[in-house]
This record gives C-alpha cells, structure tokens and sequence, in this order.
C-alpha cells in the first residue's frame, strides 16, 4: 500500500468515527459533517474480496485487507446452535458444496424467508461442527472457480480476531461492517442474531460509536431495537425494486412477517427518496444509509438495437444524480452506496468499460463510503480522485 492511500484511510476512519454526518448536538438535534480536503470514500470490501475469492471465507477478507479496504463486511446468518458464521444468505446451496454431501442429502427442503420460497439446505439445519465441514465455492458465473472446496465457513469470533490481528500487524484500523440477514426470520426460528452479535462485538471492546464497526440491515425494526441496545453505528440499507426504462427505481416488493417475533418494533421504510421527510424518519435511528447505487445515479434504457436484448447495465445509459446523497447529509446521515463491480455487464455505457470511472463519479458526488467486489480497483480510483 503506498503511502498516501494509508494517509487517506487513517483521514476516513478519522471521519468515520468522528462525530460527523450523524452524530447529535447536545440539543438533540443533528449536527452536519463539513466537506474536508482530505475525506474521501471508505472502501468497504463487499463479502470480502468477493471479486477473486470465494465470498465470506477468511481468504477473501484477508485479501480484501491486503488490496486496501478500509471495512469488511461480514453478512451474518445463525448455525441450529445459535453461532453467528458468514453466508450470503440462510440458504447454502449455492456458496458451499453441501449439493455434493452425500450425507446432508436429507436436509434439502423448502423454506419461505419474507414471502419468497427457497429449495436447498439452509444454516439452521446445521450445527457449526458440521458447517465446517463444507466448504465454500464461487458462486456467480464469470468468476474464478479456480478457489472452490478450500475454505471454510468463518465464524463472526474469527472475522473480528482476523481484522484486530491485521489492523495490529498492518499499523492501521480494520474495521468489520456485519449485515444482519433476514433478522425478522431467524428470531422466528428461535434464533435471533443480535444477542449475540452484541456478545461478540462486547468482548472485542467494541460497544461505542467510536468502535471500528457499522451494523447494516435491510429491516428497520431490528436496527430500532439495537439503537437501545448498542453505540455502535448503525445503518439502513435500501433496495429497490427494477429500474423503469426512464432510469427511475420502483419500490421495492413487500412482505409480512409470519409472526412468532415480538422483539422489534414495528413500522415500514419509506420509498420516496426525493423527500427530506424520509430521511429524518431514518435518522431517528440510523446514522448511515445505505442504498442501492441506483438511488444515487440511475440508468435508463439506451438505444439501438441491441437494447432491447440486453437486460445487463452495459447498453444502459446513466442519468442525471438524483438529490440522494445531498438529502441524507442535510438529515445527518452518511452515504454508502452498494454494490461496485468491475466486470462490464455491471457497468453503464456511459462508463466505456471502466470501473474507475464511476468510483469518480459516485466520490464527486460526495458519498461517505462505498461496497466493493473489487477492493483494489476501489482504493486505485479512489486514490487517484482524491490527488
């Protein structure tokens, strides 16, 4: 790592945990962040870096520290005995090789998690003494099978052990930024995950805004329950449903709990993001936000023929930036946008083949972070935008 990128990293984190976007006055009021020469995005390494490794495996996070990443992001899901591991999602098929387990055949079942039917073997049929004996593949078509059938599944104790050993022998702060997946359905599988989150983080010392941690969720009601819990920072992520042909994104589909939980308090995300009043509703809360990229700069339709065919970004046109990043400021939230890729079927046209470019457009626009699949070519641009 070259000298000026660990100068731009230790400004981040300085911002980072700094009483900045969120933070509340001693009136109660939120106090804005001021733009500082020296700030630029953190790099978060999206599921480590998922870009070369098998995702959520101490090999991909250890890289994604050794390319730059300022955070890595654990996504946490629960074994049947109650620990914490590092999947995508509850359901492994996909990311391990349980399909090719002679042994776990039997578990393969159909589960709902929020309104949409699963078929494969999920975490909480599996203790972690037999999680362990899978092992983790490459998942998305494109990508290197070259890694598969050699690592394990982590542990949420092993991340944080992994980033305090790094940012020790490294001589700066790794931090870890852990999803809670589909909180609402693993507390009605008499499995919830932020107790011993909580537990985790408690013995590593990290209990205060100024720990090197962001908890994200997609739900609301959790994040609600964990600001009474926790002085962690705390964010919400939002999706979105397709892009229409104008570059506009549509609501997100809804679902209803299947009851059982009664741990977290109630209440739906806002949708209209033109509007300042969802972000103070989200500042109430959160002290981040995390969107889909597509809030920030959305993508229409092109022209020509190959258009029409085309269902990937690369024949997509950009549009204008939306008021996004300027609205969640004035509410004293940060940005942190997801998810960056670099192959070209997850860029826009207007990008002509290159990731850098829109790593310098999405840090003009003032985001406070970003998701990387690609940690190095997001420390790359990042450092060159910010000379």
């Amino acid at each position: 790592m070259t000298i000026g990128r660990l100068l731009l990293a230790a400004a981040c984190l300085t911002v980072a945990a700094s009483p900045g976007p969120a933070a509340r006055a001693a009136d109660g009021q939120n106090t804005v962040m001021t733009d500082s020469p020296l700030r630029a995005p953190l790099v978060i390494a999206h599921r480590g870096a998922s870009g070369y490794r098998p995702e959520h495996t101490l090999e991909s996070y250890r890289l994604a520290i050794e390319m730059g990443a300022d955070f890595i992001e654990p996504d946490l899901v629960s074994t049947r005995d109650g620990r914490l591991v590092a999947r995508h999602e509850p359901d492994i098929t996909e990311t391990t090789d349980v399909a090719q387990r002679p042994e776990f055949a039997a578990r393969r079942r159909t589960v709902l998690i929020d309104g949409v039917e699963h078929v494969g073997w999920f975490t909480v049929d599996f203790t972690l003494e037999e999680l362990r004996t899978l092992r983790a593949v490459q998942p998305r078509p494109g990508r290197s099978k070259e890694f598969d059938g050699l690592f394990q599944i982590p542990t949420l104790e092993e991340i944080i052990a992994l980033a305090r050993s790094a940012s020790a022998a490294g001589g700066r702060t790794i931090g870890i930024y852990p999803e809670t997946k589909h909180p609402t359905w693993h507390c009605e599988q008499g499995l919830p995950l932020e107790p011993a989150l909580l537990a985790a983080l408690a013995e590593a010392g990290w209990t205060s805004r100024e720990a090197p941690v962001f908890i994200q969720s997609f739900e609301s009601g959790n994040l609600r329950w964990l600001r009474g819990q926790t002085g962690v920072r705390l964010v919400q992520l939002v999706s979105g449903g397709d892009l229409d042909d104008d570059g506009h994104v549509q609501p997100p589909d809804r679902w209803s709990s299947a009851g059982g939980c009664t741990r977290y308090p109630q209440g739906d995300l806002p949708t209209d993001f033109s509007q300042a009043s969802s972000f103070a509703q989200i500042a109430e809360y959160a002290d981040a936000v995390g969107p889909w990229k597509r809030h920030i700069v959305g993508t229409r339709r092109g022209e020509g023929p190959e258009a029409g065919d085309d269902d990937t970004e690369r024949t997509r046109l950009t549009t204008a930036p939306t008021r996004f990043v300027e609205l969640a400021h004035a509410a004293g939230l940060a940005v942190h946008p997801w998810t960056f890729r670099d192959e070209p079927q997850h860029l826009a046209a207007d990008y002509a083949g290159d990731p850098t470019a829109e790593y310098r457009q999405f840090a003009a626009l003032g985001v406070d972070a970003l998701f990387s699949d690609f940690p190095d070519t997001a420390v790359r641009a990042l450092r060159d935008a910010a000379r």
